[in-house]
């Protein structure tokens, strides 16, 4: 299930940014701002910008991986496993 985002209108960010950034530290979601009624950002914090990064870049190699057995290529699960962990232990620390 998908959680609604925080909305923000423009002119309460603009008011108080401060406020608005405490609160995307707090709630762990995105926060969309809204100029005349209409989504035009959304906001997140760092941490959760580069754990979508880091999965972005997961699911990169594992699309590149499909294609190499694709092609008759391909590493061994040993190789696999120590990329797959040096991606998943960044997000441990």
């Amino acid at each position: 299930m998908t959680k609604i985002p925080d909305i923000v209108p423009v002119s309460d960010f603009r008011q108080d940014a401060a406020a608005v950034l405490k609160r995307l530290q707090s709630s762990k979601g995105p926060i969309v701002v809204t100029q005349r009624g209409r989504p035009v950002a959304v906001m997140q914090s760092v941490e959760a910008y580069e754990r979508i990064q880091r999965e972005r870049e997961l699911l990169r190699l594992l699309a590149a991986g499909e294609r190499e057995i694709a092609n008759g290529k391909g590493h061994s699960l040993e190789n696999v496993m120590k990329e797959a962990d040096a991606l998943l232990g960044d997000e441990e620390s």
